[in-house]
């Protein structure tokens, strides 16, 4: 059978350079609310890959997230928030992309036609079978993030696979495939565009019901956040007011000796 890719099927709009600002964006807009439905129809592949990392991750376990061009810069991105959301060191989810740093700013040569180079990166983070590997590409074809899931797969390493056209290469060599279908893109073959919405709400949901398994959020608080700067501070403190029922000046004092609100909140329960 011929892989066919809705990731490069036409637009179902044409002219666009004839539309007025108002028509584009609400056009836009119209594509955009698929995004959330077919993303909910790949919760079921989502749950399987959750419940099977968090396991891991209690062992010592890491997530990896492996793309090019857009795909890898959304993985770089989920990854690069979740130390100051959750407190967790920045070696625990891992976002790599074809072509390295230089390729989260600018486009790096056929940086993604290398089959092998995904695999040499993970095993120069000596990657073992407790991590996880989830390789990212809207067409579901880049030969950087397939080589990567194949010899993962061979090493015994639990590896998924986010895609946004239906039995892709990508998914053929993941354990758990997450198909995220959502039609053409608004100007042809832009997978920035809802591929990329959908991806980032993926990501979004994998990482954090993941951290909310691993006892990082307190009812639906960031008590382990990072204070980096006044908002997350004054946000710390009046989680403290609320959890202690101190004073401003008391919480905020509190919170800033032991540097995060679990801390600070466990400290407190101690000495009492």
């Amino acid at each position: 059978m011929t892989f066919i890719k809705i990731t490069e099927q036409p637009s179902l709009y044409d002219d666009l350079e004839k539309k007025s600002v108002h028509e584009l964006l609400v056009d836009i807009n119209k594509e955009d609310q698929k995004v959330a439905l077919a993303v909910e129809k790949a919760i079921p592949a989502i749950e399987k890959l959750v419940s099977q990392i968090v396991p891991r991750m209690e062992q010592g376990g890491r997530i990896f997230y492996m793309g090019a061009g857009t795909s890898g810069r959304l993985g770089v991105l989920d990854a690069s928030e979740i130390p100051p959301t959750f407190g967790m060191p920045n070696t625990l989810v891992i976002g790599l992309i074809a072509g390295g740093d230089t390729a989260l700013r600018n486009p790096v040569e056929k940086a993604e036609d290398n089959m092998e180079r995904g695999w040499e990166e993970l095993k120069a983070y000596n990657i073992n079978e407790k991590d996880t590997v989830i390789g990212i590409a809207a067409s579901g074809t880049t030969p950087y993030v397939v080589g990567a899931l194949r010899e993962s797969r061979k090493h015994g390493i639990l590896t998924a696979s986010i895609s946004s056209n239906p039995d892709s290469p990508i998914a053929q060599e993941a354990e758990i495939a997450i198909e995220m279908i959502v039609g053409p893109e608004f100007v042809t073959g832009s997978s920035r565009m809802k591929s990329g919405t959908g991806q980032k709400m993926i990501l979004n949901m994998i990482t954090t019901a993941t951290m909310i398994q691993l006892g990082r959020v307190k009812g639906n608080r960031m008590v382990n956040m990072q204070l980096s700067n006044e908002k997350l501070v004054d946000r710390g403190t009046r989680m403290l007011i609320d959890e202690l029922g101190l004073d401003y000046e008391e919480a905020n004092r509190l919170l800033l000796l032991h540097g995060s609100v679990k801390k600070a909140t466990d400290a407190y329960r101690a000495e009492d």
